[in-house]
């Protein structure tokens, strides 16, 4: 699949540059086996403030939540659900650094992706990455990948404090702030809602078709290796 005068590629995470699989049988059970442990973290700001944001949209939900163990409670519901909650997420993101940290966990990133960051970054391209992991949890994956640090080929992480991402909107704010025009941009995903929006916006887009997926958008492709971009 061929792109033209593209100066920027933005990539999802989750079934794009990463299979759906270590997400939901790796990363999300390691977080609700150890959930209860953010008790002891209540000191963090990071964690002191999310608990606060928990309780606040639990309010606006029509839920109250009295205690820490509330709070708990309400995130493993939250997280049973996938549901794409700021505090939710930034929460898994303290607990699984942990892991990487520890080397329990490896982030898993397709084979084909490294060759394609390399060939981009050799062209002068930047990339950056949108997902709904909190910023945090993007730069673990990269990070304490499989493959090694690959933080290095990332110049910005978007997650859903910037929007979420089936709104065309999202899109038009994360263009304004890279200085970059939309139709510059590029951006990947397995998702044909979030393709939608970003089109909307201007963008360039490509569906990444992985194991599990089936094709849902015009432009689509099964690895980084058929994406080829001309400047």
């Amino acid at each position: 699949m061929n792109f033209s005068k593209v100066k920027y590629v933005l990539t999802d995470i989750e079934g794009t540059t990463t299979s759906v699989d270590f997400v939901y049988q790796i990363l999300f059970p390691y977080f609700t086996e150890r959930i209860d442990q953010l008790k002891l973290l209540i000191e963090s700001a990071t964690v002191k403030n999310s608990f606060l944001e928990v309780i606040e949209i639990a309010k606006e939900e029509g839920i109250e939540l009295q205690t820490n163990a509330d709070i708990i409670e309400q995130l493993k519901l939250w997280s049973a659900e996938d549901r794409k909650i700021t505090p939710l997420k930034t929460l898994q993101g303290v607990m699984w650094r942990k892991g990487y940290e520890s080397g329990e966990i490896k982030g898993h990133v397709y084979p084909d992706v490294v060759p394609k960051l390399i060939e981009w970054t050799k062209k002068d391209l930047q990339i950056g990455v949108f997902s709904s992991g909190s910023v945090e949890a993007q730069k673990l994956i990269f990070g304490f990948s499989e493959q090694g640090d690959l933080t290095p080929y990332f110049s910005n992480y978007f997650d859903t404090k910037t929007g979420h991402k089936r709104e065309a909107n999202t899109y038009s704010l994360i263009a304004e702030e890279l200085n970059i025009s939309a139709n510059q941009i590029l951006f990947l995903s397995d998702i044909k809602e979030e393709l939608e929006a970003a089109a909307k916006a201007g963008f360039q887009t490509c569906q990444l078709v992985r194991e599990k997926n089936t094709v849902s958008w015009p432009t689509h492709v099964s690895s980084f290796n058929e994406i080829s971009i001309e400047l």
